[in-house]
This record gives structure tokens, sequence and C-alpha cells, in this order.
């Protein structure tokens, strides 16, 4: 991580020269504080690392679990068995929050994110280290399963409110601009995966990628995780960030004083954000899947043309905070939520279209992914007074990753072998009507009130 830069405040030049008028000189800490753009480089890389982790597990229950941990089912059954576990994680992960807030408000933020990160460390290099089904038989899908619900205890614990701190400290004409990059950790969390993954499946055969090949991933997932931690611990452990959290009043609020007061919030905020968390995982992990079972396709120039997607999505992303920055966050993501609508009728004719069709989908499923998940957090959590900002921001993130993204993989394959891919079309527009209309609900109750 790049090292902190300290800028002093207003007529902070002078006071490196000059001592104050009591004869003392002036602290640097009277004046200091940290830069939008290093927070900036905090969330990037603390989401990055994540969305790595989360990519590993989400590619390998597509392309290894169902193989390795399922070989008694079929591989449809056995992928849909994979995708109730990857689904674990999203309803461990509220819990997550809630548990590692009270370990905050006894021991420390540091405390809290080293063992959040220490957490996740050791689930992941725990599935990397698990025997398969055919050394324990039962025995492995219940670890996998445990392993995978301390993943999602630990992403909970691992909220650090560098994004909440990101959007009240950047300036007030470019919020979206800074918002967006805040985002850039999912595109390259993808990016990184997704080029693993496909660079083994391309240089090992198959017995080998299923005997051993898999899980390098997670090894080097584990390491990333070793890394992000002393990179967010050198920034959170600086008294500058703690001045500003106390500024900013950034503290572990009560879960059910915050479910009280800010319930109507952190449901709207949640629902606002569902047509991009939806499509996050129609435009990832549900094609794969689909590929793997009904093409001949290979996946790993598939997975090349989803990375390539993720560059793609990248780039949208920046655009996304260029333009919330001249039309609102709010209208941006209504805007983009109008357009996936659009998109979702598409989805049969081009995922049924063949190759060109399916590059064409996942091509254009990047760029209004990035677009639209380039101002899907936080949009309208400015709802929330700066008391409960720090916990309700954490609590609508979970709420918006379990409801919108955490089944749309056994969802939307559940859906499409059973009955067709047009109720993929289904699925994708209910999340695109329910952030219209929690958007248009948030937009009423602000002029209401």
């Amino acid at each position: 991580m790049a090292s902190i830069n300290i800028h002093s405040g207003k007529g902070s030049a002078d006071s490196h020269l000059h001592s104050n008028t009591s004869g003392s000189p002036r602290t640097q800490s009277e004046h200091s504080e940290i830069a939008p753009g290093e927070i900036a480089i905090g969330v990037v890389i603390g989401r990055a690392s994540e969305y790595f982790d989360f990519f590993v597990y989400a590619l390998a229950s597509v392309m290894v679990f169902p193989a390795v941990f399922f070989p008694y089912l079929q591989k449809l059954e056995g992928t849909l068995m994979a995708f109730v576990i990857f689904a674990f994680a999203f309803l461990a992960r509220p819990f997550g929050t809630v548990i590692f807030m009270a370990i905050q408000r006894s021991y420390g933020r540091e405390v809290k994110l080293t063992m959040a990160l220490f957490l996740l460390g050791l689930s992941t290099a725990g599935i990397a280290l698990l025997p398969t089904f055919a050394h324990l038989g039962f025995w492995s899908i219940i670890l996998l399963s445990l392993l995978r619900i301390g993943q999602g205890v630990a992403l909970g614990g691992a909220w650090d409110g560098l994004p909440s701190l990101l959007a009240l400290n950047a300036p007030q004409h470019r919020r979206g601009w800074f918002a967006a990059l805040g985002q850039l950790g999912a595109p390259i969390g993808f990016i990184i995966a997704g080029s693993l993954f496909a660079y083994m499946l391309a240089n090992l055969t198959t017995e080998e990628f299923l005997d051993w090949g898999w899980r390098y991933p997670f090894y080097v997932a584990f390491a990333i995780n070793v890394v992000a931690l002393f990179a967010r611990l050198r920034l959170v452990s600086t008294p500058e960030y703690a001045r500003l959290l106390d500024k900013s009043e950034l503290e572990p609020a009560g879960v059910i004083e915050i479910t009280r007061t800010q319930g109507r919030n952190i449901v709207i905020g949640a629902l606002a954000a569902l047509a991009s968390y939806a499509l996050f995982h129609l435009v990832t992990v549900f094609p794969l899947s689909w590929i793997s079972l009904y093409s001949l396709r290979s996946l790993s120039d598939f997975l090349w043309m989803q990375v390539f997607g993720a560059v793609i999505m990248a780039a949208g992303i920046v655009v996304s905070g260029l333009i919330a920055d001249r039309m609102g966050r709010r209208n941006t993501l209504g805007t983009l939520a109008l357009l996936i609508a659009i998109l979702s009728a598409f989805v049969p004719m081009l995922m049924n279209g063949g190759e060109a069709g399916q590059n064409t989908f996942i091509l254009l499923g990047f760029a209004l992914l990035g677009l639209s998940y380039g101002q899907a957090a936080g949009a309208v959590t400015a709802n929330f007074s700066a008391k409960y900002r720090y916990t309700g921001a954490a609590l609508t993130s979970d709420l918006a990753w379990l409801v919108g993204a955490g089944f749309a993989p056994l969802v939307a394959l559940g859906l499409s072998a059973h009955f067709g891919m047009a109720y993929v079309s289904f699925y994708l527009l209910s999340g695109a009507v329910c952030s219209l209309a929690a958007l248009s609900l948030n937009r009423a109750l602000e002029v209401r009130e």
C-alpha cells in the first residue's frame, strides 16, 4: 500500500517554519488529515482482497465442488448443492457484523479487523486443505459448510468504515467519483481470480486440476489476505484515521437500537441496489455454471471472456463516478436499473444465441454492472444520521448482498434448468423493479420529511 500522505490544513505550510504565539512548535497532529485519495486506496485494497477470496470460492463452486464434494449426484444437482453452500456466507454475514461490532466496542477497531481477517484467512486456508468426499465422505461437506459460514462471519466483521469515511470526507462535488473508486475492488478481484482459474484450466489436465490444482487459488487468497491485513491496519491504526472517525461520529451502534430507529433506511438502501447486486452474479457465476452444464464451449475461453468483461466493468465504474457527479448518484442508479430491466428481456436470446450471443451478454452485462455498481454502495445511506452511519452502512450492505446476490446463482440456474431461460429474465427484471421502487420511495419520503 502506498504510504499515507499527511496534508496540512490551512496555514500549515508556515507551521513547519514558525512557532505559535506561545513559543512552542505546532504539532502536525493539530492540522493533519488523511486525503480522500488515501482513503480510496485503503478501500480498494481491502475490497480487492475480499472479492478475490469471494470469487475464488464462487468459481470453485462451479468448476470443482460438484465433482469433489458431490460426486454421488448428477452434475446439475451437484452444482445446485454447491450453490446452496455458497449462499451460507451471505446468511452468516449480518451475524458477523453484529458480533464484530460488539468486539470493536470492547477492544477497538484494530483488534476487530485483525480477528476478522484472521478468521477469513483461516477459513480460506481450511478449504484449501480440506479432504474431499472420497476421503471423508459427508464430513467433508459438513466441514466445507462450516468453513463457508466462517468466511461469511469474517466478511461481516471485516467492515472497517472506510467507505463511509470516504463518502463523508470526499468533496461535495466529487462524491460520486470517490464512491466509484471504492468499488474497483470487485473487478480487480474477479480479474485476478478468473485469470488464475483460466490459466490452470488451460495448462492442467482435468485430473490434475480436480486433484490438487484447484487448491492453489485458495492458498493465494490466504496470502493476499495476510498482505491486505497489514496494509489496512497501517491505515486504520493511525491517529489521523481515528480522529477522522471521531469527527464523523463513525462508531458502532447497538443493533437493536439501529434496527428500531433506522430499519426503514436499511431496507430501502438494500433494495435500491438490488438490480446491481442481482446482475452481479448473473454475469459472473451463473453463466459459467450454465456453460459448464449445457455447452461444449471451453470453460477456459469463456473465463477469459469474463475477465475481459471485468476490465470493461472497471472502466464503467470509473465512468459512473463522472456521470454521478453530474446527474446525482441516485439518478444514476435509477437510470441504470432501467437499463438493466431492458437487458433482462434479451437474456434468453443472447444466452441461447451461441458463442456470439453469449459474448454479447457478458460484455453488455459487465458494462452495465460497472456503471451501476459504481454507485450501488451508499447511494441512499446519506439518510443515516452520523451516529448510525457506520453500523447502518454495514447492515445495508449485508442485506443487499443477501437479498440481491446470495441466492442468485442457485435461483438462476434452478430456474433456467427446470423452466427455461425466460425465468432468469423475470428474476433480473424483479431486481430492477425493486430498485426503481425503492429509489422512488426514498425520494418521496425525503420530500415529505
